[in-house]
């Protein structure tokens, strides 16, 4: 099961701008009780997407229908704090998003959607104010996240993006998820087993 290798990830945008996002807010704990993480995805920011009294929809960007199908998400810095809960990245990936563009992101986050193949890719508070002022005035630009030249092109203009080089490597060239590896490697420690003595039947 040869893992896709993702340089570029290319998708409309929508801006859910704030820093200190936390994963309580991405996908309340209430939702964690799945046991597979199908489904997550019609939780996404459900608390900050609802209203509490009346249950219906808020002017949270996600409900706005310009930005429907979105697959790029625009946000602050620090996205993804609080607890450790990987259910948040699954949401994430699940409510149909590919790539993150953020200021900065807590550690834990970062990693557990790296390993989903979710691309989350820095850039200065400037840069990303003018994709989301872009995004705004049109809503139907495609946003290329460029993980070999390290930019971010959308509307005719580009701006820089950086990544942890552990983590563009792992994309790039396929190795993002360690457990893939490892089931690809199964058939080579099946060889190498009949080779010793002491594991002969």
């Amino acid at each position: 099961m040869a893992l896709a290798k993702i340089i570029s990830v290319a998708g409309r945008a929508v801006n859910v701008p704030g820093n200190d996002i936390d994963t309580d807010r991405i996908i309340p704990a209430r939702f964690m009780k799945c046991v597979t993480f199908d489904g997550l995805g019609e939780f996404l920011f459900f608390d900050v997407r609802k209203d509490t009294t009346t249950g219906k929809d808020t002017n949270h960007p996600l409900n706005d229908p310009r930005f429907k199908g979105a697959t790029v998400l625009l946000s602050g810095a620090n996205f993804g704090c609080g607890s450790s809960r990987e259910h948040a990245p699954q949401a994430i990936q699940k409510y149909g998003f590919k790539a993150v563009i953020a200021e900065s992101y807590a550690e834990i986050f970062f990693g557990n959607s790296t390993t989903l193949g979710m691309p989350c890719v820095t850039a200065v508070r400037e840069d990303i104010a003018k994709i989301a002022a872009a995004v705004e005035k049109n809503s139907a630009i495609e946003v290329v996240i460029d993980l070999v030249k390290l930019e971010a092109r959308f509307a005719g203009q580009s701006v820089k993006i950086a990544q942890r080089e552990s983590a563009r490597d792992a994309l790039v060239n396929g190795r993002w998820d360690a457990i893939g590896e490892l089931l690809d490697g199964v058939p080579a420690v099946k060889e190498t087993a009949k080779k010793l003595p002491y594991l002969a039947a």
